[in-house]
């Protein structure tokens, strides 16, 4: 199985993790105010890590520790924007809004590398957007909003996240810079607690079960695979299987909450995942190379 393949399949793990997080996210913030989960949330992900690879840790370079505030910072301000915007804005704008990274992402990516995408990965995103508007959209969309206006801007963060974290793994040591993301944003947002919300430990026994599960598999897991995935697959590919994640959250809504989904979300889902197999498997190639297996016969 080629590198780039298995970067992908890693990436749409990650998407799967994150679909689920809604749920436990959901029941968290029910017991915790925003910044004040968020802070516990990276910073037990962040101790927890560190002490899985503590001899990483111990001897991380400078340009490591660098990268990883760098993109720490971005990842916080993601996390801050789109957290401020949903007080303004409707959740299905959001995610919406949010996913228009996966055409920023090329857009952005093909400026800073002068590297214009392929028509491939173009119509893939293309298709993806669409089905992201399907799946997320609700008929009752009013006019822009300060809210939006924030998440847009969460938006191009998030996008300029995924270029550069494509572009520093390739120079450093993966995992401690993931590492490192983690404890920034965890401090950041415990800072922001303490200056606008009333921050709290007390959690009850099954807050604390779904902070820990969180920690674990939907932050420091989920980070850690991107940053060392981003290494064997480029930005763009990144993107577009982010999109996946408002679809594993409608099929774990489904299955825990007995949300549908409905036919237009159903086929918001469908252009989607079409979009990123479209992205993933070269059909022209696959095409040629079965027609001269046929002629050699």
């Amino acid at each position: 199985m080629e590198k780039q393949l298995k970067a992908d399949i890693g990436l749409l793990l990650v998407t799967v993790g994150w679909g689920a997080s809604f749920i436990l996210t959901k029941d968290s913030l029910s017991e915790l105010q925003t910044y004040n989960f968020l802070a516990i949330r990276f910073l037990l992900a962040f101790f927890i890590s560190a002490f899985f690879y503590y001899k990483r840790m111990m001897k991380i370079e400078k340009t490591t520790l660098k990268f990883g505030l760098i993109l720490g910072v971005l990842l916080y301000a993601h996390y801050a924007l789109q957290t401020v915007g949903l007080n303004y804005t409707s959740a299905s704008k959001s995610a919406f809004i949010t996913g228009l990274n996966v055409i920023l992402v090329p857009i952005f990516y093909s400026i800073l590398s002068k590297n214009i995408p392929s028509k491939r990965v173009s119509i893939s995103a293309i298709l993806a957007l669409i089905g992201l508007g399907f799946l997320t959209l609700n008929t009752n969309i009013d006019g822009v909003n300060i809210g939006d206006i924030y998440t847009l801007i969460c938006a191009f963060v998030f996008a300029f996240y995924i270029i550069y974290v494509g572009k520093y793994t390739k120079d450093v040591e993966s995992i401690s810079m993931a590492i490192i993301q983690l404890g920034v944003v965890g401090i950041l947002s415990m800072i922001t607690s303490l200056a606008f919300e009333n921050p709290t430990m007390k959690v009850s026994l099954g807050g604390w079960i779904n902070i820990v599960v969180l920690a674990i598999v939907c932050t420091s897991g989920a980070y850690i695979v991107q940053n060392v995935a981003q290494k064997y697959t480029t930005p763009n590919h990144t993107a577009l299987i982010y999109t996946c994640e408002p679809v594993f959250a409608g099929i774990f809504g489904f299955l825990f909450f007995n949300e549908y989904l409905g036919v237009k979300g159903s086929f918001g889902a469908f252009l989607i995942l079409t979009g990123m197999l479209m992205a993933e498997i070269n059909f022209k190639k696959l095409f040629n190379k079965d027609k001269s297996k046929s002629r050699s016969k």
